[in-house]
C-alpha cells in the first residue's frame, strides 16, 4: 500500500519580471498610435446650450468643427471684439470664407467618405440667430445639406 505523507509548505514561485518592460513599452506604442490630438485650439468662448433631444453621431472623423462665439479674453478681444466671431479650424474667418472651408474639409476625406462629411455648428448660446442662418446659408450655398448642432444634455421645464 501506498503510504500517505503530511502536506509540506509549498513555497510560491518568484514572479519573473522579465517581460514587464516590454509589456510597459508596447502599451505605451498602443497608446501613441490610438490617441489622436487636437486638431486645433479654440479662440472664442462657447458655452453649449442645452437641448432634451439628443442625438450622438456615430462617426466623429467624418465631423468638421464650425465654432461661434465671443473671442476669448485677452489678446482676442483685443484684436477682434467682443461680438460673436467664427472660427475655421484655427482661425477667426467672416462668414465669406464658409465655402473654401467646406471645399477643403470635404476634399481632406477619402473619396468613399466625401458624401458622409457632416458639419457640427458649436454655437454659444448667447449667439445671435442670425449669424448662425447666415452660415447655414453658406453651408447650404456650398453642398453642404449634412448640419448638426451642439448641445449639452438639459432637463425639460
Amino acid at each position: 500500500m501506498a503510504r500517505f505523507t503530511g502536506k509540506k509548505a509549498k513555497e510560491t514561485p518568484a514572479l519573473n519580471m522579465g517581460s514587464m518592460s516590454d509589456i510597459i513599452f508596447m502599451l505605451l506604442f498602443f497608446f501613441m498610435t490610438i490617441t489622436t490630438m487636437r486638431e486645433s485650439s479654440l479662440y472664442v468662448s462657447i458655452t453649449v446650450p442645452k437641448a432634451t433631444e439628443i442625438v450622438k453621431l456615430e462617426k466623429k472623423s467624418l465631423v468638421s468643427y464650425i465654432n461661434v462665439g465671443t473671442p476669448m479674453a485677452g489678446e482676442w478681444q483685443k484684436k477682434y471684439g467682443t461680438e460673436s466671431r467664427i472660427q475655421l479650424n484655427d482661425q477667426i474667418s467672416e462668414v465669406s470664407s464658409i465655402p473654401l472651408f467646406v471645399e477643403s474639409e470635404i476634399s481632406a476625406r477619402a473619396e468613399a467618405d466625401r458624401p458622409f462629411v457632416t458639419f457640427s455648428i458649436k454655437a454659444d448660446k448667447n449667439t445671435k440667430m442670425g449669424l448662425i442662418s447666415d452660415i447655414k446659408q453658406e453651408l447650404r450655398n456650398s453642398g453642404a445639406f449634412k448640419i448638426f448642432y451642439n448641445a449639452a444634455h438639459g432637463e425639460r421645464k
